[in-house]
């Protein structure tokens, strides 16, 4: 990768698990009662065709690690498991008692946190009050992430018996210096535990997720990683860029200098060659930062144009209603999307007075769908079109006349009625969406507010 095209691309913006982004949204014109509009209005439209899809946070980490950007409570209280399945489970009433008929659930995916802080018991617990108002799809996807750590077999066991079939493992990097960092000690052999537990358990689809650009990180550790990650043979990996902003972590990513962390061209050079040996071992890159050997559902999705992109991530298939269970979840109803109460007091607090703990969100207009349906196309397919007149909007001649530099450099290749992402193109995805991105052109921020692209 050209080091000039790094400098010049390696811009602030978002990651895109939504547009608009959180920073752009419209809170003023939101109110929870849309919100309960739009969500019945996606219900009654794609309930019964494609089933809808829950995202449950479960918050809790036993101890911090420093790359880690998510919502999360911080104890060694394991007491605090029952209170919160329990809020879950209210908040999840609160919903179904506003559906005309039982959902159908095709998706759910545990995040965090870690998800297996909380005991199997627990866990059973969750699902169990979940589906006492549900009925599973036929062809349903259930998923979680596991902490090597502390995931047990009796966790892999009982999440198996509930129907999950999908688990991944936060591996990040198999250095003990990079390790020490990012207070994330994790041995290689606790990794291949829980993985080959979940492939004699008979998972379909296990997952490790790495990360480069970690501060010290080098390119021999990542080598090492990724040799290490192929004995596993895990079906498919997430392979991130490491996001330092310690303006919105606080004194979480502060353990370490910035001129600890990898830059530019040097971090570049650790996605170029972690990507290329992933190649060669039989990884096909899907969507950004994905890759799934040929026999994993991510893989299958890419190529028959059924891959998905929200708040869960990449998913394999999509639903049109995504409702976040939680504290700081986000739900997604293709019209508007709603986030929860960001602290568990403020969440619990909502929740004792029957209502639906949603604090902020945003109502997409006309245009807005239109832009989501292209930046969704360019991150799940690396193409976009508007052979078809609704996905024409007025400034769009203009943001091809934008796009021409990107041209020039042999990222994109542009026609009439679409464009195409190059091989070369891939890593600068991001920039290529933040073209589309009105929003964000309309009111660029002023201050530091997302991660570099590269």
């Amino acid at each position: 990768m050209s080091v000039s095209l790094i400098q010049k691309y390696n811009v602030p913006g978002p990651r895109y698990t939504s547009y608009p982004t959180v920073p752009y949204w419209e809170e003023d014109l939101f109110s929870v009662e849309k919100w309960k509009q739009t969500f019945l209005k996606s219900f009654e439209e794609s309930n019964t065709t494609e089933g809808i899809s829950l995202y449950v946070h479960l918050p809790f980490c036993e101890s911090m690690c420093t790359f880690c950007g998510c919502n999360k409570r911080i104890t060694k209280n394991h007491e605090v498991e029952n209170p919160y399945i329990t809020a879950v489970l209210k908040e999840w009433n609160l919903y179904c008692d506003l559906f005309p008929n039982k959902p159908i659930i095709k998706e759910i995916h545990l995040g965090g946190g870690t998800p297996t802080f909380f005991s199997p018991t627990n866990l059973e617990t969750l699902i169990n009050g979940i589906f006492e108002r549900a009925v599973k799809a036929k062809e349903h996807e259930f998923s979680f992430e596991g902490h090597p750590n502390n995931t047990t077999r009796s966790h892999l066991q009982k999440l198996y018996d509930l129907g999950f079939r999908r688990v991944s493992f936060g591996v990040q990097d198999y250095s003990e210096k990079v390790q020490t960092a990012i207070h994330r000690i994790q041995p290689f052999h606790n990794v291949a535990k829980v993985t080959f537990w979940a492939k004699e358990i008979g998972y379909t689809s296990i997952g490790h997720d790495l990360i480069f650009g970690l501060p010290f990180q080098t390119l021999e550790d990542v080598i090492d990683t990724i040799d290490k990650t192929k004995s596993l043979l895990p079906d498919r990996l997430a392979f991130y860029s490491y996001a330092h902003v310690p303006w919105i972590k606080g004194n979480g990513q502060r353990g370490f200098k910035g001129e600890d962390v990898p830059k530019d061209d040097a971090k570049r050079k650790l996605y170029e060659e972690g990507k290329k040996r992933l190649a060669a071992n039989n990884y096909h890159e899907i969507g950004m930062d994905h890759f799934a050997l040929e026999t994993d559902s991510m893989f299958e999705s890419f190529q028959e144009g059924k891959l998905h992109r929200n708040f869960m991530g990449y998913t394999s298939s999509k639903t049109q209603l995504m409702i976040g269970l939680g504290v700081s979840s986000i739900s997604d109803s293709w019209y508007s999307f709603a986030q929860n109460e960001k602290t568990i007091e403020d969440y619990y607090k909502r929740l004792e007075s029957n209502e639906l703990p949603v604090f902020r969100g945003h109502i997409l207009t006309e245009e807005d769908l239109i832009i989501r349906k292209h930046i969704l196309n360019l991150m799940c397919q690396f193409e976009t079109s508007w052979e078809n007149d609704n996905q024409f909007f007025n400034e769009l001649p203009d943001i091809i006349h934008q796009l021409h530099e990107m041209e020039v450099d042999g990222l994109i290749t542009i026609t009439d009625k679409s464009i195409k992402v190059t091989e070369k193109g891939k890593p600068f995805v991001r920039n290529l969406c933040m073209a589309f991105d009105l929003r964000l052109k309309r009111n660029a921020p002023q201050t530091e507010l997302f991660s570099m692209t590269v």
